[in-house]
């Protein structure tokens, strides 16, 4: 009897020992995702922070892993909800997105502000353990700096021309403030989304605003007819200066040309002026009677001009 008490003792204990050594093992390994990183933690104090893979770590509660998914993009919306998100800090409730959206320009009029924050987890360690809720601080020091921005602005830049500049500037300072608090955030953008005037007074604005945007189409179209007309003239300008200039060269061309045959002849002249005043009549001759068709030359002294006359010949 007491030998088998002894051996069931010992089976007991080699069951419990291979339930130690089993648990023991499938406790030692984890696996980060691609679009992850995990933070070990050791008697619950951070030791290291691993990328991507299959990992070891000690078990039975010695280290303990929190995955931290950074390359995904997170995002928070300001004055509106986008239903389906899985982030619990993305939108407001229904009855506080009329607050947020409600701001004062630096010109004391007012104005509804709708914006989104894109972000990402730069630092995994940070994220977990240097601020507590980063994410809910993240919405309470952006809806802080976007009043700041608008209320240095008026009421036109807000809702017309400095959209871009307001983005800008938030987005570097929200990146500022996260860095300065060390909440382990990328800001990768600040977008703002639908900015209008108060709705009692959004009639009479848009009226204004499309006054503008048919003042500024006409300005375009006009500057679009300058654009058009003013090359042409100035084509057309030096396509005449071209072509006076071109007969400018040729006049002065030929006038050189006149004089420098006029001082040949008057060489040729100087030297026989005879033979060569023979040769200018006959040059000239030849170039005077070809145009004159069919010519008849006789003596100045035949008394019987119609015997030599072939009346009947062509």
């Amino acid at each position: 009897m007491s030998q088998t008490k002894n051996i069931n003792f010992a089976v007991i204990r080699l069951a419990v020992l291979a339930i130690v050594v089993i648990v023991g093992v499938s406790s030692s390994f984890y696996t980060v995702s691609a679009d992850a990183q995990a933070v070990v933690l050791r008697f619950g104090k951070p030791i290291n922070t691993t990328n991507p893979g299959l990992h070891f770590k000690l078990p039975y509660g010695i280290d303990e892993v929190r995955i931290v998914e950074v390359k995904r993009q997170l995002k928070q919306e300001f004055g509106f909800g986008t239903a389906g998100g899985d982030n619990p800090w993305q939108y407001s409730d229904p009855g506080e997105q009329e607050l947020e959206k409600s701001m004062v320009t630096g010109d004391l009029n007012a104005a509804l502000v709708e914006w989104v924050v894109q972000y990402r987890i730069d630092d995994p360690q940070q994220y977990l353990f240097e601020v507590r809720n980063p994410d809910a601080t993240l919405r309470y020091l952006t809806e802080s700096i976007m009043r700041e921005i608008v209320g240095d602005r008026t009421v036109d830049e807000v809702i017309t021309v400095g959209r871009q500049e307001i983005e800008n500037t938030a987005s570097d300072k929200l990146q500022a403030a996260t860095i300065s608090y060390a909440m382990g955030l990328r800001i990768d953008q600040v977008q703002l989304k639908n900015v209008d005037p108060p709705r009692r007074v959004q009639s009479s604005f848009n009226e204004v605003n499309q006054a503008q945007q048919e003042r500024e189409s006409a300005i375009n179209r006009a500057n679009g007819e300058y654009n058009k007309e003013v090359p042409r003239a100035r084509g057309e300008a030096d396509r005449m200066i071209s072509a006076a200039e071109g007969y400018a060269t040729k006049r002065v061309n030929e006038a050189e040309g006149d004089v420098a045959s006029f001082e040949a002849l008057l060489t040729e002249y100087t030297a026989a002026p005879e033979i060569t005043r023979k040769r200018l009549y006959l040059e000239t001759m030849s170039e005077i009677l070809p145009k004159l068709g069919k010519t008849v030359i006789i003596d100045e002294e035949t008394k019987g001009l119609l015997p030599l006359l072939n009346l009947g010949g062509n």
